[in-house]
C-alpha cells in the first residue's frame, strides 16, 4: 500500500522535533539571579554613598521616603544635587544655607510623579552626614530646613546588629 503525502509529511515532522533548547532557559535564570541580587538589599530605602561614613546606632524603625540631604566632607547634596561646599559651612558668619532653601523650594514646585509628590508633601528630611562633620555644620543645615517648613528631621545611622 502506498503512503499518502500527509502521512509522509507527518512522519518527517515527527522525526525532526529537536531536543529541549536550554539557552533561553539559562538566559532567563541569569536575569532572575541578577534581579534578585540587585533587589535583595533587605528593604533598605536609603543607599549610603561610599564617601560618607555614617555613625552606628541601635535603631528600631526603618527610614521612610523623604527628602535626602547628604553631607560629605567635601559637599552638601540635596536630593543628589550639590548646593554648597561643606568647608564653607564652617564659617560662623553663615547662619542659614540659601542653597538648601532654594533647592527645597525647587523640589516643592517641580513634582514629577507620585513618589515625588509623597516626598514633597511629607515635609520630612533625612540627613545623611559623615561622622566626621562637626555638629555646628549639621545645626546650620537643620535650622535651614526648619526655616523652610520641614519640621521633621531624621539623622541616618547604620543599624547595629542585635547581640543574642
Amino acid at each position: 500500500m502506498r503512503e499518502s503525502r500527509r502521512i509522509k509529511r507527518m512522519g518527517r515532522n515527527k522525526r525532526s522535533i529537536p531536543g529541549l533548547n536550554l539557552t533561553p532557559l539559562v538566559d532567563v535564570f541569569t536575569i532572575l539571579v541578577f534581579f534578585l541580587l540587585f533587589h535583595s538589599s533587605g528593604g533598605d530605602i536609603l543607599e549610603t554613598p561610599k564617601q560618607i561614613k555614617l555613625p552606628v546606632s541601635a535603631i528600631e524603625t526603618k527610614p521612610r521616603e523623604t527628602v535626602v540631604i547628604m553631607v560629605s566632607p567635601e559637599v552638601v547634596l540635596v536630593q543628589g544635587e550639590a548646593v554648597i561646599n561643606t568647608p564653607q559651612l564652617l564659617d560662623d558668619r553663615i547662619r542659614t544655607v540659601h542653597g538648601i532653601t532654594q533647592r527645597l523650594k525647587h523640589l516643592e514646585r517641580n513634582i514629577i510623579g507620585i513618589s515625588t509628590k509623597t516626598i514633597a508633601e511629607s515635609r520630612e528630611i533625612t540627613l545623611l552626614a559623615d561622622k566626621t562633620i562637626p555638629f555646628k555644620v549639621l545645626k546650620k543645615i537643620m535650622s535651614t530646613c526648619t526655616d523652610s517648613g520641614y519640621g521633621r528631621i531624621s539623622l541616618a545611622v547604620i543599624q547595629k546588629t542585635a547581640q543574642l
